[in-house]
């Protein structure tokens, strides 16, 4: 954060909440010409400190209404079952985030799926098929009040 100046923080903020804005259309928002704000925009990306651009799609209209957090507990804890959990999730499509936490629990999953039949089915045939689990306990979504892929930016 110490390479960033409050310019390089305003263009964070404002492609977060809108990536889709041009080039010219950020030199307004940051007061720069585009030619500097084009170079700003690069360098950022390659720092890394862009990740990339993506589109964020109505989970209801592609029938994908029910959010499922499963609380995951590892059978045994070394690297090697650890490292083969976290290749099997990479790879489940349902699973769209997963965190290793602390506390009675090892792994926190963020899962979408149609409905609570199709929940059943990911629980029994996707789930159940990675090795190692030694529990899964799930909290469903009742409604969502607040969603933000956005990073608190202080400048």
């Amino acid at each position: 954060m110490e390479n960033l100046d409050v310019t390089d923080l305003q263009l964070l903020k404002h492609l977060q909440e809108n990536s889709n804005f041009t080039t010219k259309e950020l030199s307004v928002l940051v007061n720069l010409s585009p030619t500097p704000v084009y170079e700003r925009v690069r360098k950022l990306e390659k720092e890394g400190y862009i990740k990339k651009y993506i589109a964020i799609l109505d989970a209801d209209k592609l029938q994908r209404e029910l959010i499922v957090f499963c609380n995951i507990t590892l059978k045994q804890h070394t690297k090697d079952i650890g490292n083969q959990f976290v290749n099997d999730i990479l790879t489940i499509e349902e699973v769209t985030e997963c965190y290793n936490i602390s506390g009675d629990y090892d792994f926190k999953l963020k899962v979408m799926v149609k409905d609570m039949k199709h929940y059943q089915d990911f629980v029994i045939n996707t789930l159940g098929a990675v090795p190692n689990i030694g529990s899964a306990h799930s909290t469903f979504v009742i409604g969502t009040i607040k969603q933000s892929y956005k990073v608190p930016l202080d400048f």
